[in-house]
């Protein structure tokens, strides 16, 4: 049944996975997530620098309005990011222009108000930020493809005489004018908000991610893909505006008195409680290794790969022990893939630990010191708990693995 699984995953869900993350759309959204989180370590950081208040009041200047002018910009940016990657992965040479195209088009579809006369604008700020990262993707895909649907036209010969530059600015008339004439239906037309339409589109994958079965499937599928080599990116374009919009909603409900309620965040997976020395918990496995084991090799590796496990760093040991592909300790990789987020998620949902409200995206601050920063001493409770049940599910699978190693070692010697 192993062998099946692992031909199966090798020879077709592989391949598969990884021609859809190399394809230039799914690539370019991924390079565009990639591309933004200097703003979103910004945002973190002020979070951190803030906690000093908690020590004594007013230590620390409120520094909220560099959050709100970074992690608060996110859809903003990713709608200038998302066709300019997209269009450079097909090496198309309109790609700054696409960008500012996707700009002007986002403006226009956030539905600014006009107060008195044209020289004022009025923005609805959230628009900008997390929350309008759906409605920034469906606008960096729409100008993508319009711009490269474009691009198999022109007005001019191969043989013009004219300068490039010129060709470049008359043959992208008419593919800008007809993106802005959109952006200017949805600002114009009265009772038309783009805006809510797109977010309305998209709840219910929200809806989906941000429930208790959801959340557990997406630690799972996460775990999962590790375990055969797959990089979690390969799921960003689905997860990370889930994730970012989570985030989000529950510091706007904080602000109203109200509790949060979303726990697929980056803040749960990454700081409080899910990827602990990376997916599948694998910092339990790490020490156990470097405790307790006999085999040459493992020694080595766990020595080797712990620093990078502390920080949260997942791949020197998945390649390195290996977990991936390696059917003795994939196997306890999916079982804390699922355990871990069906336990928090329950704590969290039954308030008995808090969700995280603030953005705190430190991914590389070790736990529990994380844990404890965004969720207190009811969630570092938890990750000992945490920690204790996965090192109960890796520890006969290590014993098993770490014999057979030894064993192999003796006779070669």
């Amino acid at each position: 049944m192993q062998t099946k699984l692992l031909n199966f995953m090798q020879e077709k869900f592989i391949p598969k996975v990884n021609k859809i993350t190399n394809n230039a759309w799914i690539k370019g959204i991924q390079q565009s997530i990639i591309s933004i989180l200097p703003f979103i370590l910004v945002g973190s950081l002020v979070t951190l620098i803030m906690l000093l208040n908690n020590i004594k009041s007013n230590l620390i200047p409120d520094l909220n309005d560099m959050s709100t002018f970074t992690f608060g910009m996110l859809g903003l940016f990713l709608a200038f990011l998302i066709p300019y990657h997209i269009l450079e992965n097909y090496k198309n040479e309109k790609k700054i222009l696409a960008g500012f195209t996707a700009l002007a088009l986002y403006l226009m579809l956030i539905k600014p108000t006009f107060v008195s006369d044209v020289s004022y604008i009025k923005f609805e700020l959230a628009r900008f930020g997390s929350g309008g990262m759906f409605l920034s993707i469906v606008v960096g895909l729409v100008v993508a493809a319009v711009m490269l649907l474009a691009a198999k036209f022109s007005f001019f010969s191969e043989d013009t005489v004219l300068p490039d530059f010129i060709v470049t600015w008359f043959d992208s008339l008419i593919p800008i004018a007809v993106l802005i004439f959109m952006g200017w239906l949805g600002l114009t037309i009265k009772n038309v908000d783009i805006f809510k339409f797109i977010t309305w589109v998209f709840s219910p994958l929200s809806f989906v991610g941000q429930s208790y079965l959801g959340f557990v499937l997406i630690v799972f599928l996460y775990s999962f893909f590790y375990s055969f080599g797959i990089s979690t990116w390969a799921l960003s374009p689905i997860v990370y505006p889930v994730m970012f919009s989570g985030i989000a909603q529950n510091a706007a409900l904080v602000s109203k008195g109200l509790a949060p309620t979303n726990m697929t965040t980056y803040e749960v997976f990454y700081s409080a409680f899910i990827a602990a020395g990376g997916f599948g918990f694998t910092i339990t496995l790490s020490i156990m290794m470097m405790l307790f084991a006999k085999s040459q090799q493992l020694k080595t590796i766990s020595r080797a790969t712990f620093p990078a496990v502390i920080f949260n760093i997942n791949e020197p040991l998945v390649f390195g022990a290996p977990i991936a592909f390696n059917p003795i300790l994939m196997v306890p990789m999916w079982i804390n893939g699922l355990l871990v987020p069906l336990i928090a998620g329950a704590a969290m949902k039954l308030s008995m630990v808090p969700i995280p409200a603030k953005v705190f995206q430190l991914w590389y601050i070790p736990f529990p010191i994380s844990t404890y920063l965004t969720t207190g001493i009811k969630g570092v409770i938890l990750f000992i708990l945490l920690f204790v049940i996965t090192w109960m599910v890796y520890f006969p699978f290590f014993k098993t693995y770490d014999k057979q190693l030894y064993t192999q070692e003796q006779a070669s010697k």
